[in-house]
């Protein structure tokens, strides 16, 4: 199952504790039909049918079942630059091998 670090954790609850978006919202990430190797994320009001959910430390990630096997054994990992850009990138959980983006 996918893992948040705490840096990722912090960033999709900025993302997602807006007053625009209820309580159950949360980052859903998703596999580009065309391309099984690309994700796509995207701040949802809550998970589609379907869909595994990640929760936290008070951070919500909804994974669509493609994504899911894809990112099974991960961790996703954020940082936010200067101009405020978030980023995101994907480590194994054994800590073997450098984050991609």
């Amino acid at each position: 199952m996918l893992a948040l670090t705490n840096n990722a954790a912090l960033v999709i609850q900025s993302l997602t504790n807006s007053p625009d978006l209820p309580g159950s919202a949360g980052l859903r990430i998703t596999a580009q039909p065309e391309d099984q190797q690309s994700l796509s994320l995207a701040v949802a009001p809550e998970p589609t049918a379907g869909d595994e959910v990640v929760e936290e430390q008070g951070a919500r990630v909804f994974l669509e079942p493609s994504a899911s096997s894809m990112l099974d054994e991960m961790v996703l990992d954020a940082e936010v630059d200067a101009q405020g850009s978030v980023q995101f990138f994907l480590g194994t959980q054994s800590g073997s091998g450098s984050p991609t983006a």
